[in-house]
């Protein structure tokens, strides 16, 4: 009877050894697949953040590309408006509307330097900031209401 509740009880104990090592055997399999999945997640994000950095990468040099743009646009305008020049009044007030055009004239050339440093300004902030393409808008705005307010001064000035 002893010998018969010994090998009962190692029995037990063979069943228990194996239902140990199934459920270790079975606990690795799991973490081994969910290890496999937190790499796999890993690797999606780490791809998706290499995707958004080329494309920021890519609108940065865009938003530079369109900045010297507006330089070069600028600059011409700037050239064209130096360049000409007042024809010769024949009338005997022509003395009253070349101060008025010379009055204009230095009020362009403070404009001219208005927006040369609103240009440095915005580049400077367009390093600190990501949202730069708005400012280049207002820029862009500024440039045109300015230009647009010189030529009608000038109008005005030629016209009387």
């Amino acid at each position: 009877m002893i010998d018969r509740l010994m090998r009962k009880i190692e029995q037990k104990e063979e069943e228990h050894k194996l239902s140990q090592s199934k459920f270790h055997s079975d606990m690795n399999k799991k973490f081994e697949a969910s290890k496999e999945e937190f790499k796999q997640v890993i690797q999606k994000r780490d791809i998706k953040i290499l995707e958004l950095t080329n494309q920021l990468r890519a609108q940065e040099k865009e938003k530079q590309n369109e900045i010297i743009k507006l330089q070069i646009e600028f600059n011409a305008k700037m050239i064209k408006l130096q360049t000409e020049t007042p024809k010769p009044y024949s009338n005997p007030t022509a003395n009253i509307y070349r101060r008025k055009l010379q009055h204009l004239e230095e009020q362009k050339n403070k404009e001219i330097e208005f927006l040369h440093n609103t240009i440095k300004e915005l580049e400077q902030q367009h390093g600190r900031s990501q949202d730069s393409h708005l400012k280049h808008l207002q820029l862009w705005e500024l440039h045109q209401n300015t230009t647009s307010n010189v030529k009608k001064k000038c109008n005005k000035a030629t016209l009387g």
